[in-house]
């Protein structure tokens, strides 16, 4: 059961960092940036590239990657937001689709479409506990994104450059009034949201591998936590990507888990599925649109975070 719960919380701190960077661009701009699953598909592939250069293991590429990506999401606000800011939302949408199609494409053609591994973030050990063996990685993972994510919050709750990112989510126009850089801020969280993607890329690109068009399946992921969290809520966010990962790793075991559930009967096998898990996920998904359509972590009268 631990080291169940273990692998889920890895997998789930992974999506949590994508689904941080999706909360942060609506916040910031008021619109969905549908990249965002491409960016952890590129931060996979970039960890893979440099791994091709440097023989180290994947916590020392980290930075590396986070830096990369950073540049990344800075071209990108420049190619796909602040050209059409003035636009209708719709236009903001379609080219965030578009780069993401031009993202896929190039990593098709340098990498091909057969899945590739990127390094583990360590070796890959196993660590003895209360007479378990739980997978050095799955650890390695989880604390790695607690430290993304509790960074984020340092960066927003306790500095000057935080205060600003807030204000800029709050009132742009307030914001740009009282002297902040209102364009320099919204380029900063594309930045910041494309690293944390990338980040996610990488601790998930070795246990699961990574493929040119992954991104449409990580955007969904990114979709079901915000809608399951609430729309614009930092904290809903995070706990929506925990849920989806317990959906995929627990549902699934419970045959193993629970005493008594003959795992390799038909029925077990059928109503204990990854296809099962994901029919009820989504049923709960809607479930949550038709009853409390704020999410569960939302404002009934929405404010950003």
């Amino acid at each position: 059961m631990l080291q169940t719960l273990i692998n889920a919380l890895a997998l789930g701190s992974a999506y949590a960092l994508l689904a941080l960077g999706f909360v942060l661009i609506v916040n910031a701009t008021s619109a969905v940036n549908f990249t965002q699953g491409d960016m952890v598909m590129a931060g996979g592939y970039v960890a893979i590239a440099l791994a091709g250069v440097l023989d180290v293991p994947g916590v020392i590429l980290l930075p590396l990657v986070i830096v990369l990506m950073v540049v990344l999401g800075l071209v990108f606000s420049l190619l796909a937001y602040f050209p059409l800011k003035s636009r209708p939302p719709v236009s903001v949408f379609i080219s965030t689709i578009a780069l993401g199609i031009v993202f896929q494409n190039t990593a098709n053609a340098i990498y091909g479409a057969a899945p590739r591994g990127a390094p583990p973030l360590i070796s890959g050990g196993q660590i003895e506990m209360a007479g378990l063996a739980l997978p050095e990685q799955s650890a390695a993972i989880i604390v790695v994104a607690a430290l993304l994510i509790f960074g984020q919050w340092w960066l927003f709750a306790k500095t000057p450059l935080g205060r600003r990112l807030r204000a800029t989510a709050q009132d742009r126009a307030m914001a740009e009034a009282i002297g902040i850089r209102v364009n320099w801020m919204i380029a900063f969280t594309f930045g910041l949201s494309a690293a944390l993607a990338g980040a996610a890329g990488l601790l998930l690109a070795n246990q699961f591998f990574v493929s040119p068009t992954d991104g449409t399946n990580y955007i969904i992921k990114a979709y079901i936590a915000v809608t399951i969290g609430g729309w614009g809520s930092i904290a809903g966010a995070v706990l929506g990507a925990l849920l989806i990962a317990l959906f995929e790793v627990v549902y699934p075991s419970l045959p193993v888990l629970i005493p008594g559930i003959d795992g390799k009967a038909e029925w077990a096998q059928a109503m204990f599925s990854h296809t099962a898990a994901t029919i009820i996920l989504y049923a709960v998904v809607l479930a949550i649109l038709f009853f409390r359509p704020q999410g569960l972590f939302g404002e009934v009268v929405q404010r950003r975070a």
